[in-house]
C-alpha cells in the first residue's frame, strides 16, 4: 500500500480543529505529541525569564498517498496556517513501508477507492 505521513506542527488551541478537518478529509487516525516547543523566524519574547511562547502539538497522520495532498490542504485551511503567523505548518513524507495497520487496512482501501 502506498502511504504518506503528514506531520502538522500546530498551536495547541488549533489541535482539535485540525484533527476534525483531517478526519473529514479522509484520515483514519492520528498520533498527537503534546506540549512541544518551537521557534519561528522571530524568537518569542520572555518576561522576567519566563517563556511566553505558546504550546504546540505535533500531529502525525499516516494516510493513503492518493488522499495526502487533499488532507494536507484541508488541515492547512482549517488551521489557518497561511493566514495566521505562528498557527502551524504541515509537511508530507513518503513512507517506504509500515506494519501494524491491519485494523485500518479496510478503511484506507475504502478511502482510496472513493478518490478514484
Amino acid at each position: 500500500m502506498n502511504l504518506k505521513m503528514i506531520m502538522a506542527f500546530v498551536a495547541d488551541d488549533k489541535t482539535d480543529t485540525v484533527m476534525e478537518a483531517a478526519r473529514k478529509a479522509g484520515c483514519t487516525g492520528a498520533t498527537v505529541i503534546t506540549s512541544v516547543r518551537g521557534e519561528g523566524l522571530v524568537p518569542e519574547k520572555t518576561f522576567l525569564g519566563l517563556d511566553l511562547s505558546a504550546q504546540r502539538d505535533v500531529l502525525l497522520f499516516l494516510v493513503a498517498a492518493p488522499k495526502a495532498r487533499e488532507i494536507l490542504e484541508t488541515i492547512a485551511k482549517a488551521g489557518r496556517f497561511d493566514e495566521d503567523p505562528g498557527s502551524g505548518i504541515a509537511i508530507q513524507i513518503e513512507i517506504e513501508d509500515a506494519v501494524g495497520l491491519k485494523s485500518q487496512e479496510e478503511a484506507l482501501i475504502h478511502e482510496i477507492e472513493d478518490s478514484l
